[in-house]
């Protein structure tokens, strides 16, 4: 029996949109984060905590999308036809993002407002493009031929709308348990106290779209509550009550390092149930990866390229972690 080349691509680019979210979420969340606290002194903190390592993170974004590109063409065309103007917007707020992630430590003090303004606009609007898109991908896209042929506004409906809100909230907690980890003092106080709230909103997310999805897709909804498949996958959403139960504990006993261990975590968990209610779509609701696929040999011309650079990327994302691990105090910076 041969090997699934199919199979192999799906796993490298769900691993790549899964690393992708954990580590640019929480960078991402902190810019969410900035409107709950105006403290110049604790802004330069959250933005240093990130600043050696966020414009890696989003190494793994590229290399999902060109992974999409090359392995399964069909569902690349598909999505950026069905979802290009949030896909445009979302790039949009991570180019401001970037921008004034750089310029608001170089700018003069009467230009740092309209930075962290652009920091935290970029932020926020990335962050709600992202959920836009996964929400309309869940909710299936309609293909005819090869070609997609569903309304230009499909991102517009209410279930893709609350999946940004969802991921918002997402993002916010893992930037925050990020500061728990990485500031101390006061910052390391205010984001402990704005843990719990948000990992209530969080858990409240998780609930709604995962009652929203199985009552839109029937499909869904019996591979989830039908016997024996409930026996199989019950466990996801008992970890999920038991993650977040521990992760609000974690945060009463001051913990540093676990409270974004566990919301990685929670993340995960989020991620494998959706992984559990899409397979083996890649485009809902019909077109499977090997109906989306590139011929093998271009599949196998591409898996030696991934092979080689995919341990690369590890290596340096893992060293400039260590490198840069620890607390971050106030007036220390990488610029």
């Amino acid at each position: 029996m041969g090997i699934d080349l199919s199979i192999i691509w799906f796993v490298i680019i769900v691993f790549s949109t899964l690393m992708y979210i954990l580590m640019d979420g929480f960078d991402l969340g902190i810019g969410i984060l900035f409107p709950f606290n105006k403290d110049e002194t604790h802004r330069d903190v959250m933005v240093n905590t990130v600043a050696p390592v966020w414009d890696g993170n989003e190494t793994w974004l590229v290399l999902g999308g060109a992974a999409l590109y090359g392995a399964f063409p069909l569902a690349y065309a598909v999505i950026a036809d069905a979802l290009a103007i949030p896909l445009t917007i979302m790039l949009i707020g991570l180019i401001f993002r970037g921008v004034a992630f750089e310029f608001r430590f170089k700018a003069i003090p009467e230009h740092r407002a309209f930075w962290d303004k652009a920091f935290i606009g970029g932020s926020i609007v990335a962050t709600f493009s992202q959920g836009v898109v996964l929400g309309t991908i869940i909710n299936g896209l309609e293909v005819t031929g090869r070609t997609y042929s569903g309304p230009s506004l499909i991102w517009l409906a209410p279930f893709p709308l609350f999946c940004g809100f969802g991921l918002l909230v997402a993002y916010a907690l893992l930037g925050c348990t990020w500061l728990i980890l990485k500031s101390e003092g006061d910052l390391h106080k205010r984001m402990c106290e704005l843990a719990v709230p948000l990992t209530y909103v969080m858990l409240a997310a998780i609930v709604i779209v995962s009652i929203w999805t199985p009552l839109m897709h029937s499909d869904i909804a019996a591979r989830w509550f039908t016997w024996p498949q409930i026996l199989w996958f019950a466990p996801v959403p008992i970890l999920v009550v038991l993650c977040s139960w521990w992760l609000i504990r974690s945060v009463y006993n001051h913990a540093h390092y676990l409270p974004f261990m566990l919301t990685l975590l929670l993340m995960f968990l989020g991620f494998t149930g959706l992984g559990i209610s899409l397979w083996p779509n890649i485009i809902p609701p019909a077109i499977s990866i090997w109906q989306a696929a590139s011929p093998p040999q271009s599949q196998g011309f591409m898996l030696v390229g991934g092979l080689l650079i995919i341990p690369v990327i590890l290596v340096y994302t893992s060293w400039s972690y260590y490198v840069f691990r620890g607390k971050v105090k106030p007036g220390e910076n990488y610029h």
